[in-house]
């Protein structure tokens, strides 16, 4: 099955969107009970936290923590958006730089001017995109970034999609109301894929669709520790309580070429595997050996395929054991949390 497809569906009532990329599950999404990234609140400063210069605060779904954060005194109802899942039993990861995002469009309220992607770079299409933010964002002082998906889409629906941008930063920046209170969504998985999965693909709505398009199987695989690497070998990948440990398992060849094979592999597969699954925080990566000179080369692999994830990560480099660290944002709930 080659190319690339979108199927929305439920599972046990959870909805779910999933990208099949050649017959492989290349992106997964799922809602849950947590508040969901993009969620905004009128929150109100609880507490500041001496020596990490942030401040806790309550909002109607529980305590946040807001990070370098200077001259705001407790009492203070502040606008805040939730940035990832919190871990079991702390506070909501949350900033005040409030954004507006849909497929073309982000509004930005803290940043002013028109902004273009840098992807586009035909001057003629960067012009007549910027006409087009001129003309919606005319007598607002709201920034805005025209996303690359704009690129030769038609004029109405860019407009259509900044103008409903700026009604719901308008609603929410102009609510005058004084306790904590929830006062936007975050997006769920299906509008989530629609804004996010802008290359081309054949979308799948009907009921049952994870199972004729082959997600439950790839699903079953995800649930569980092993990876397999295309050429032998797997990935042991298991969560704990600190950290992702990841354990690149060569097989019956313990040879320095299979484990060069292995961990290169291991650097092109990670991304697609952490992403799936969900997994952020502290990653610690158990290699398999192979000569130094090979590191150079593998970092570079691990670097592109992370640059093309699109979520956050940190490469931290090699420890004195010789493992390799990383650490990723919680942009994703696990999906071991969810699906039990």
């Amino acid at each position: 099955m080659k190319g690339r497809t979108i199927v929305l569906d439920h599972i046990d009532n959870f909805e779910a969107a999933a990208l099949m990329v050649d017959g492989k599950l290349d992106d997964f999404l799922i809602a849950s009970g947590a508040p969901a990234p993009g969620t905004i609140y009128r929150a109100r400063a609880d507490r500041p936290v001496k020596g990490q210069g942030g401040m806790f605060l309550t909002t109607p779904d529980g305590p946040a923590f807001l990070r370098q954060v200077k001259g705001l005194a407790p009492g203070t109802l502040i606008l805040v958006q939730v940035t990832g899942y919190a871990e079991p039993g702390k506070a909501l990861p949350v900033t005040d730089r409030v954004l507006f995002k849909s497929r073309y469009a982000i509004v930005t309220p803290d940043a002013p001017g028109l902004n273009i992607s840098r992807s586009i770079r035909d001057e003629d299409e960067r012009d007549r995109l910027l006409e087009i933010a001129h003309e919606c964002m005319d007598g607002s002082d709201y920034g805005l970034i025209l996303r690359s998906c704009c690129l030769g889409e038609d004029a109405g629906e860019i407009a259509e999609d900044i103008s409903s941008m700026l009604a719901h930063a308008d609603q929410v920046l102009n609510d005058s109301g004084t306790e904590p209170e929830l006062l936007l969504e975050g997006d769920g998985p299906h509008v989530l894929a629609w804004r996010d999965w802008t290359d081309p693909a054949e979308v799948v709505t009907q009921d049952g669709g994870f199972e004729t398009q082959g997600v439950l199987d790839a699903l079953d695989v995800a649930r569980g520790i092993t990876e397999p690497l295309p050429g032998g070998g797997h990935l042991f990948i298991q969560p704990t309580r600190a950290l992702v440990a990841v354990d690149v398992n060569t097989g019956s060849d313990t040879s320095l070429a299979a484990g060069t094979k292995a961990n290169f592999a291991c650097a092109k597969a990670l991304a697609r595997a952490l992403r799936v699954r969900g997994l952020g925080g502290q990653i610690t990566l158990d290699l398999a050996p192979m000569p130094k000179k090979d590191r150079r080369g593998f970092e570079s692999a691990l670097r592109a395929a992370f640059k093309a994830d699109g979520i956050e990560t940190t490469l931290a480099g090699w420890t004195p054991l010789g493992h390799y660290e990383l650490q990723r944002k919680r942009s994703r709930i696990p999906l071991e949390e969810v699906l039990k």
